[in-house]
């Protein structure tokens, strides 16, 4: 347990530095920003064709109401503990990445969820907005990122129990 503790916060402490770096932000953060923007208005116009996205922006044409897609809001954060405790267990690499890419759908479909409510959310109540920006939607990312995990745990084969070992039960 410690070493998996360990290795977590180690591979977190990597990729969390590496997002932030100048370099990682143009070639990879902010083109994945503006992809899940313009993902969230495709979306939203097979309801409301009066939406457009343009850089990292949804805007309603009609009332004006937009929501920027900001770090923190893009789902990457959350793929990173996801990843980092997936590559923190003793696994076999396929399972790993299996896990990987299996959780990174899982997050960004949560994730276009709550852009998308968000949006709609935002043109009816300021408050409601700023209370599930806030508190509901983080909560439920992190949720999501955590089910994942356990969800793949159990897909994770068994370890032998040592020679010798004394068995409980």
């Amino acid at each position: 347990m410690l070493r998996f503790f360990i290795v977590f916060l180690a591979i977190q402490a990597t990729l969390f530095t590496a997002e932030l770096t100048p370099p990682v932000q143009k070639a990879i953060v902010i083109p994945f920003t503006e992809s899940i923007a313009s993902l969230s208005a495709w979306l939203v116009k097979l309801f409301d064709s009066g939406v457009i996205a343009y850089s990292n922006i949804i805007r309603d044409q009609d009332s004006g109401f937009a929501v920027a897609i900001e770090a923190g809001c893009n789902g990457v954060e959350a793929t990173i503990v996801l990843v980092a405790a997936m590559l923190a267990m003793p696994a076999p690499w396929k399972l790993k990445l299996m896990g990987i890419g299996g959780g990174f759908l899982a997050i960004q479909i949560m994730n276009l969820l709550r852009i998308i409510t968000l949006f709609y959310l935002g043109q009816w109540n300021k408050t409601a907005f700023d209370w599930a920006h806030l508190y509901i939607w983080q909560a439920l990312i992190m949720l999501d990122v955590l089910i994942v995990f356990l969800i793949w745990l159990r897909f994770l084969p068994e370890k032998e129990a040592p020679q010798g070992a004394a068995h409980a039960g």
